[in-house]
């Protein structure tokens, strides 16, 4: 029988780039063609990665900009990060730079499980914000970056899977950082 692991991973990101879009498209497998600004919904998935499930609860959050106070909630007990910006606004992609510094400063870690990803790729003749910018501030960070349509469901069991795989390489990474050798 496999072992199923919890999960608890964060949406974060500014108002209107698709964090609920992108979590409703995983769990529920629609677009929702609405808006309505999230409070805070949360979402659960079991999702079989190899031998192991991961029961994944996401919290899907409301937008934040660069002022925004961090609830400890979005800190503790939380095991990974989806960080949202829109390709077609700058501005979102501006604020996620922050929300990241404000995250690692809560957390104190030199590495987090994060994945940025840049959504709304189906509207790419109104980008304010090039892949490759994308992929260079993931790299600062030592994240992962992708690019997603929660519209055209591309990519999206990708980032969660991404973010289950991240929070692994980060957990291992600390572990074996953790030994000592006396001498």
């Amino acid at each position: 029988m496999p072992l199923v692991r919890y999960r608890k991973v964060v949406i974060l990101g500014y108002r209107s780039v698709g964090k609920t879009s992108l979590a409703h498209q995983f769990v529920e497998g629609e677009f929702l063609e609405g808006y309505d600004p999230t409070v805070e919904n949360t979402y659960s998935k079991i999702v079989t990665l190899g031998k192991d499930e991961f029961h994944l609860h996401l919290v899907d959050t409301a937008g934040q900009d660069e002022y925004s106070i961090l609830p400890y909630s979005f800190i503790i007990g939380v095991h990974g990060y989806v960080l949202v910006y829109s390709v077609t606004s700058l501005h979102s992609f501006q604020v996620i730079e922050s929300l990241y510094q404000k995250l690692h400063e809560g957390h104190g870690k030199t590495r987090l499980p994060v994945v940025l990803v840049g959504n709304k790729a189906d509207l790419s003749p109104d980008r304010e914000v090039q892949a490759v910018e994308g992929k260079k501030l993931a790299e600062s960070w030592g994240a992962t970056f992708m690019e997603s349509s929660a519209r055209e469901n591309q990519l999206t069991r990708g980032i969660f899977t991404k973010v289950i795989q991240e929070i692994a390489r980060v957990e291992n990474s600390y572990g074996q950082e953790r030994r000592c050798c006396l001498m």
